[in-house]
This record gives C-alpha cells, sequence and structure tokens, in this order.
C-alpha cells in the first residue's frame, strides 16, 4: 500500500515536472500568437511581454536565455532523480551508497555551478551596461513626478506638458462604481495628456522628482526608472512601432499613488513633427499689438494777405473850394 502511495506521489512530480519544462515550449506559442499591442496582457499568459524598443528585447533575450538555461537544469535534475528513483529503486534488490566524501563530485558540482553562473552573467551584464548608454540621442525628456501626476519636458523644445488621469476615470473612481469595459476601456490608466516621442528615433530620459520618490514605468519600452527629488538618473528608448503604450508609477508615492498612470504615444516622425510645431505655436506668447497712432488736427493754413483793389481803395482827400470861386 505504501509502495503504491510513493510511486503515486512520484508519478505526480514527473507529470509537474514535464508541465513545467513544457511552460516556455507554451510561452513562446503564446507569444508569436498574440495579435495584440505588445504591451497588453492577455488572459493565462505565461510569459513576459518582448516590448517594442531594443532595451525591451535586451531585457527578453536575457529573460529567455536563463529560462532556457533552468530548463536544461530541471531536465537533467529531474531526469536523473527518475533514473535513481526507477533503476536502483530497494524492490529490485539495490543497497544505498555509503560515502562520506569524493573528492570528484565536489569539484564537479561546485565549478559547474560557478561556470553556469559566468555564462549567464556575462551577456546579461552587457546588456545591463547598453541599457544605460544614452549617447547619441536625438532628442531629450525630462521627466518629473509629482503627487500625483507627471510633467513632461521637450528639453530645447520649448514644449512641457502635465500629464494627469483622465477625467471620466477621476469622476469614476470617487463614485465607488465598478466600471464596465463598454463605460470605460482602459479604467485608471488613460490620462489627458499622454507623452508623444517619435518613432525609431533615440530618445533620451532624465527622470527626477518634485516632493517625493515615484518610478516611472512602462513595460513594453523594457525598463524601469526611479524619479527621486534631488537626483536625475537616466534612461533611453527608441520605440520601432507606432502604438500606445501603458505604464503607472511602481514606486507607493501616497495615498493616490494608484492614480498616476503613464501613456506614451508612439507616432511617426512627420506626425510628430506636426505636433511639436503645433505645441510650439500654442505656448508661443502672444505677439505685443502695435500702438495705434492717434490722428493729429491739421494746423489752420496761413491767411493769403489781402490786396486791396481800386474800387476799395480809399477816397482822395479834396481840396475846399472857395466861396465865389
Amino acid at each position: 500500500m505504501k509502495a503504491g502511495r510513493f510511486m503515486q506521489a512520484q508519478m505526480t512530480k514527473g507529470l509537474l515536472g514535464i508541465a513545467a519544462m513544457a511552460l516556455p515550449v507554451l510561452a513562446f506559442a503564446q507569444a508569436a500568437a498574440k495579435d495584440i499591442e505588445p504591451d497588453e496582457p492577455v488572459r493565462w499568459q505565461l510569459n513576459m511581454t518582448q516590448g517594442v524598443t531594443k532595451t525591451a528585447q535586451l531585457a527578453y533575450d536575457a529573460h529567455m536565455f536563463a529560462l532556457w538555461v533552468c530548463v536544461v537544469i530541471g531536465v537533467l535534475v529531474f531526469g536523473a532523480m527518475a533514473v535513481a528513483m526507477f533503476r536502483f529503486r530497494k524492490s529490485k534488490g539495490a543497497v544505498a551508497a555509503q560515502f562520506s566524501h569524493n573528492t570528484t563530485a565536489e569539484i564537479i558540482w561546485t565549478i559547474v555551478p560557478i561556470v553556469i553562473l559566468v555564462v549567464m552573467a556575462w551577456p546579461a551584464t552587457a546588456k545591463l551596461i547598453a541599457q544605460y548608454d544614452t549617447r547619441d540621442s536625438a532628442m531629450t525628456v525630462k521627466v518629473t513626478g509629482y503627487q500625483w501626476m507627471w510633467k513632461y519636458e521637450y528639453l530645447g523644445e520649448g514644449v512641457d506638458i502635465t500629464s494627469r488621469l483622465d477625467r471620466a476615470s477621476d469622476a469614476m473612481r470617487q463614485t465607488h462604481q465598478v466600471p464596465t469595459v463598454a463605460e470605460i476601456p482602459h479604467y485608471l490608466r488613460d490620462v489627458d495628456h499622454p507623452l508623444v516621442l517619435p518613432v525609431d528615433t533615440k530618445i533620451r530620459f532624465v527622470v527626477t522628482a518634485d516632493d517625493v520618490i515615484h518610478a516611472w514605468w512602462v513595460p513594453a519600452l523594457g525598463w524601469k526608472q526611479d524619479a527621486i527629488p534631488g537626483i536625475v538618473n537616466e534612461a533611453w528608448t527608441d520605440i520601432s512601432k507606432p502604438g500606445i503604450y501603458r505604464g503607472q508609477c511602481a514606486e507607493l508615492c501616497g495615498k493616490d499613488h494608484g492614480f498616476m498612470p503613464i501613456v506614451v504615444k508612439a507616432v511617426s516622425k512627420a506626425e510628430f513633427a506636426q505636433w511639436l510645431a503645433a505645441e510650439k505655436a500654442k505656448n508661443a506668447p502672444a505677439p505685443a499689438a502695435l500702438p495705434v497712432a492717434t490722428p493729429v488736427e491739421a494746423a489752420p493754413a496761413p491767411a493769403e494777405p489781402q490786396v486791396a483793389t481800386p474800387a476799395q481803395a480809399a477816397p482822395a482827400t479834396q481840396e475846399p473850394v472857395p466861396a465865389g470861386g
């Protein structure tokens, strides 16, 4: 009876091990079959999203490499356990080996893990260094975290925007009702002014905060950066395809921490140039009004000199005529 239960337990463990080793294959197939935005999760998702930037691809590659290394280790370990349990079981007359020290075995199980760690750490370190290489950036965006909103400044362009939770989500959350997807498709994940960025452009980010510690995180971009008051952190991205990519503050920053989402709108370079020109025109100061000259009253023309005509001349003085003459 005990032997039957033991065998049943071991078979259950074996099935669980096989299922665990099959997860990477299922995850790969699921990722290949996804037909939605890369940052949007799906039901029963088994693997991390691949993202839309080089940094996200680096993180995904490092993750998949480590996953397959773990799968190989799991296959070897569980395989050795299965062989030992079924081939060298007591019912077949096997006797447990007795030893206290085995120099060869100790060297093997010390050296092999070290080699595995070095093989995993070398490419991971190279990818980590590449994620912070902001050289040759085409533009710089300053991200500042506030309680509880984000401010984006396009350095050198004279354009800045403030991004808050959209009004529909804010009004709904204060009613304590449960919204439906039909009512608000992106409840608590939409903003009034998204961060607009061009695709196929290396963009440098400088991230800081004004009051408390925040964290700017958009999973599709492949990185998360702390926003700390008094400290400026750097990151970079280059989005490969247009779309809407959503994120969230990832650092507990106060009572409204859950209500400061991040939305990045990636557009073509031509569309971004048009948007930037429109923002510059909107933020440009109004031209100063020119003073209106008041009309000056014309001075009266000087009077022309009056010339007396003979008829208007004074009569000549007549001498008195003597009487009788």
